[in-house]
């Protein structure tokens, strides 16, 4: 298949052996005073979206098992274990995700994208409580995203 004359494909893991493979992503997001207090408090909107952690922790495991239908290039593969760890900090909320599996190909991109969609999550959840009077973000955003870990093992 070729896209805009270059050659296009998935790689081919087929000789590859399966082993176990993990991967933790982490990244932070920054948030007001405001925010990290609706963090807190477990209420993410005054009509109730419900616990800001919670849904972000929900959204993060989905977000992992879709990954395949979000990037094209990543293989389908049987996920066996999704952690998310959260941290509310002063200045905002650390979230990890560690993804864990038996295959052919590894779970970067998996982790990261449980990740991302997490700490969107968790932003969507407490916006009210970030917006300024013209309804603008100046002050939150997604940092220091990046893989942590990567694990290679040979399976028992």
């Amino acid at each position: 298949m070729t896209a805009g004359g270059r050659r296009m494909s998935m790689v081919d893991v087929t000789g590859k052996k399966e082993e176990i493979r993990i991967a933790e992503a982490s990244g932070f997001l920054r948030l007001t005073e405001d925010g990290v207090n609706a963090v807190k408090s477990g209420e993410s909107h005054p009509q109730g979206k419900g616990d800001p952690i919670e849904v972000a922790k929900v959204a993060a495991i989905l977000a992992v098992k879709k990954t395949p239908e979000l990037v094209p290039h990543c293989h389908p593969i049987k996920i066996t274990g999704v952690d998310v760890d959260v941290e509310v900090l002063e200045d905002g909320v650390k979230m990890s995700v560690r993804v864990k599996s038996e295959g052919k190909t590894g779970v970067e991109m998996d982790a990261l994208t449980g990740l991302v969609v997490g700490l969107v999550t968790l932003w969507d959840m407490v916006k009210y409580a970030e917006k300024d009077e013209e309804g603008q973000y100046p002050h939150t955003r997604i940092e220091n995203v990046r893989v942590v870990e990567k694990i290679i093992k040979e399976k028992e």
